[in-house]
């Protein structure tokens, strides 16, 4: 029997159901809450993130992958409160995102290893709550040098502790080679590795050329739309058809990237959160899955993407 963390204890793999890919319950910045928590409202999230995961629940979801890494302003003990509230399971993460600290920008991959080990073997902040999942990203104009040093230390803790690699990319710029690259000058099983926000762009022979290397691939912003120049939903959906037919169901995974409203302290964010997706983390079971039937994606393919394959990447299968 297989198993992952999750901020409830581990999970038989088996029991996953439906999952979504890559979440966030709530982001915002590293170290906000603890020095200004009045700037957050803690519990308008609370009641925003278990409202908006019960819906999740009601339309089939059961599992959603956040890859929320403490310099998102990570508050595991929120994420498991929600969990818990909202009947989700919830797979939390250890990693750094784009914003790299300073500090670990001026050091070597080696010393940040043991504090990623940590959160996956012991625990997250002194909870006990494990990490199931490493993150890493790079955007725009490519791989920088601390963003390296942070895809080498996760690359190091995925040898070490077998855990999975989840990235943020930016695909326009085809930054998910530059990833692959460094992880696999590491040692770093491909299997193992979800190139995220592949949905960015329309580039097959990009998307197909990071699939013949055996990652997986994240087609996870829906609905679009914030980005200027990025693909509107349906374009994106076209995509995942595109590949299904070149033969690459088994290696797709979806979701949204989505974190309710309330994560945002301005009114006017939160209302242009709201606007550019009133559905949350149910776009994807009410507009995305009927518009692959309407393009001839079959339910057995359906099931692939959002119950088996996110099973298999977390099995390592």
């Amino acid at each position: 029997m297989a198993t992952v963390n999750t901020v409830l204890g581990p999970l038989d793999t088996a029991r996953m159901g439906f999952t979504l890919s890559h979440e966030h319950v709530a982001t915002n910045s590293a170290g906000l809450r603890h020095t200004y928590p009045e700037f957050i409202d803690r519990p308008g999230i609370v009641e925003q993130s278990v409202a908006a995961l019960k819906a999740a629940y009601d339309a089939g979801v059961r599992t959603v992958v956040d890859v929320s890494t403490f310099d998102l302003g990570r508050d595991i003990e929120l994420i498991r409160e929600v969990s818990t509230k909202s009947r989700i399971q919830i797979i939390a993460a250890t990693g750094n995102h784009v914003s790299v600290p300073r500090s670990f920008g001026e050091v070597s991959p080696d010393l940040i290893v043991p504090l990623y080990v940590r959160e996956i073997e012991e625990g997250i902040e002194g909870t006990g709550i494990k990490a199931g999942i490493i993150k890493v990203a790079s955007d725009r104009g490519g791989v920088t040098p601390s963003q390296e040093i942070i895809l080498r230390a996760a690359a190091r803790t995925h040898v070490r502790t077998g855990t999975p690699i989840s990235t943020h990319t930016w695909s326009p710029d085809r930054v998910g080679e530059q990833q692959v690259r460094i992880l696999q000058e590491e040692g770093v099983d491909l299997n193992r590795v979800y190139i995220g926000h592949s949905n960015d762009d329309t580039n097959l022979e990009y998307l197909l050329g990071l699939l013949d290397k055996g990652v997986w691939l994240g087609m996870d912003r829906y609905p679009g739309g914030r980005i200027a120049g990025t693909p509107k939903w349906e374009q994106r959906t076209e995509t995942v058809k595109k590949l299904i037919d070149a033969g690459f169901c088994s290696r797709i995974m979806l979701s949204h990237d989505y974190s309710v409203p309330k994560a945002r302290h301005s009114a006017e964010m939160q209302e242009e959160r709201r606007r550019i997706n009133p559905d949350g983390y149910t776009f994807i079971p009410k507009k995305v899955l009927p518009q692959l039937k309407e393009l001839g994606v079959s339910n057995a393919d359906i099931r692939t993407m959002t119950v088996d394959n996110p099973r298999r990447f977390f099995e390592g299968s």
